[in-house]
C-alpha cells in the first residue's frame, strides 16, 4: 500500500499528465488544420470560445502578420475576427466579416469598424493598413478568413476579438449574448504566441454581479420593504417593529442598489461605443427616485403635522414608481445579459410570489380594517346612546 505522501505525489503527477495531454490535444487541434492552396502558418492557437482558432505568421521586418481565422458556422450565418486598438471590447473594433452572398452564393468578406451596438456594416477601410485584400472560404461547416494586417502601433501585442451570428451578406443579425459570445476577446502577442483573456471573463463576472446586486436590491428588498410598510402596520402587535423592518429593507436595498448602479456606470465607461440607452436611462431614473426617498426620511413630518398627508402622497407615489421601473429594468438587463434560462424564470417566480403574498395580505388587512371600522362605529353608537340615556335621566 502506498503511503499518504506517495499517494499525493501520484495524484499530482496524474494531474500534470492530464494537463499536458489536454494542452497537447488543443495544440494538435489547431495544428491539424489544412488550408486551400497549401498555405501554412508558423503559429496557431485555439480561441477561448465559439470553437474558433487563429493561425498566423508574424513578419518582424515590417510588423505585419499573415492571418487565417477559422470558426464553425452554418452557411446561413457569419463569422468575424478583428483587432481593437483601444481595448478588449467589440466597440471600436476593426473587423473582417465572412458570410455567404445571397445572390451569388459565394463567400465574401466585409471590412468595417464597429462604432456601437447597432453598426451599419458598411464596407470601409480599417484604421490600420491591410496589405493583402482579405478573402474567405467555406468548407465542412467552417469559415476561414485569410488576410494580412499591419499591426497597430507596431506592437506585437494586440486586442483581438471574434464573433459569430446569423445572417448573410448585407443582412447580418446581431450575435447572441450568450456566455461564449461574451468571452470572445483576448490579448495576443503575435511574436511569442502568448495570450490572456484580458478583461473578458472579468467583465462578464462583473456584469453578473451588477445584475445580481440590482435584482436583489431594487427587485426584491425594496418591494419587500414596501409590503412590510403597507401590510404589517395593520397588525397592532407588529408596531413599531414593522417600521424598523421597513427601514432596514429600504436602506439595505438602497445601498446594494447604488453599488450595482455604480458598477453599471463603470462597465459602461469601459465599453466604448456600446450603450444600452433604455436600460441606462431607466437605471438613472431609479437611482434618482430612490435617493429622493432617502432624503424624504429626513423631512418626514410628525403624524399630527398638517403636511403629513402630502408627504405620504409623495412618499408612496415615488416609492411605487421606483418599484415598477425596477421590475421593467431588471427584465431589460436580463435581455441584455442573456444568462441561463433559469435566472429569468427564478425572478419571474419571485415576482409572482411577492405578488401573490401582496394580494393575500391585501384581502386580510382590508378585512381587518373594515372590521375595526365597524367596531368603532358600534362603540361610537353605543357611547352616543349611553350619553342620550344619561341626559334623559338627568
Amino acid at each position: 500500500m502506498a503511503r499518504p505522501g506517495h499517494s499525493a505525489w501520484l495524484v499530482l503527477a496524474a494531474g500534470v499528465l492530464l494537463l499536458a495531454a489536454s494542452a497537447s490535444g488543443q495544440t494538435q487541434n489547431c495544428l491539424s488544420a489544412t488550408f486551400q492552396g497549401g498555405r501554412t502558418f508558423q503559429k496557431c492557437g485555439n480561441m477561448a470560445a465559439l470553437g474558433a482558432s487563429l493561425h498566423w505568421t508574424y513578419h518582424a521586418v515590417n510588423g505585419t502578420a499573415d492571418i487565417a481565422f477559422r470558426a464553425p458556422q452554418g452557411s446561413n450565418g457569419w463569422v468575424a475576427w478583428g483587432i481593437n486598438p483601444s481595448g478588449l471590447s467589440m466597440g471600436g473594433s476593426n473587423v473582417f466579416i465572412a458570410s455567404h452572398d445571397d445572390s451569388s452564393g459565394t463567400v465574401s468578406v466585409l471590412t468595417t469598424v464597429l462604432e456601437g451596438t447597432s453598426p451599419t456594416f458598411a464596407n470601409q477601410s480599417l484604421s490600420f493598413p491591410v496589405p493583402v485584400p482579405p478573402t474567405a472560404d467555406y468548407a465542412a461547416g467552417v469559415y476561414t478568413i485569410f488576410t494580412t494586417v499591419t499591426l497597430p502601433r507596431n506592437s506585437t501585442t494586440q486586442n483581438t476579438v471574434w464573433q459569430a451570428g446569423q445572417g448573410t451578406t448585407g443582412a447580418y443579425s446581431p450575435h447572441p449574448m450568450s456566455e461564449a459570445n461574451l468571452r470572445s476577446t483576448l490579448s495576443l502577442d503575435f511574436l511569442s504566441g502568448q495570450s490572456t483573456g484580458g478583461g473578458s471573463n472579468s467583465r462578464l463576472h462583473r456584469r453578473n454581479i451588477h445584475g445580481i446586486l440590482n435584482a436583489v436590491s431594487w427587485g426584491i428588498l425594496i418591494p419587500l420593504g414596501a409590503m412590510i410598510a403597507r401590510y404589517l402596520r395593520v397588525f397592532e402587535a407588529a408596531d413599531p417593529a414593522w417600521f424598523y423592518l421597513h427601514i432596514t429593507c429600504q436602506l439595505s436595498g438602497y445601498i446594494l442598489g447604488v453599488a450595482g448602479w455604480a458598477l453599471g456606470l463603470k462597465l459602461g465607461s469601459e465599453s466604448k461605443g456600446i450603450t444600452y440607452n433604455p436600460h441606462r436611462n431607466i437605471g438613472m431614473a431609479i437611482f434618482c427616485l430612490a435617493t429622493l426617498q432617502v432624503f424624504a426620511l429626513l423631512l418626514r413630518p410628525d403624524k399630527k403635522n398638517k403636511y403629513r398627508f402630502y408627504w405620504n402622497i409623495y412618499h408612496h407615489s415615488v416609492g411605487y414608481s421606483a418599484i415598477v421601473l425596477s421590475a421593467i429594468n431588471i427584465f431589460k438587463g436580463l435581455d441584455i445579459l442573456k444568462p441561463a434560462g433559469g435566472w429569468k424564470t427564478t425572478y419571474i417566480a419571485i415576482l409572482a410570489t411577492l405578488g401573490g403574498v401582496a394580494l393575500f395580505l391585501e384581502a386580510v388587512t382590508w378585512a381587518i380594517v373594515l372590521r375595526r371600522r365597524k367596531s368603532d362605529k358600534s362603540h361610537a353608537a353605543a357611547n352616543g346612546a349611553g350619553w342620550q340615556h344619561q341626559r334623559q335621566a338627568a
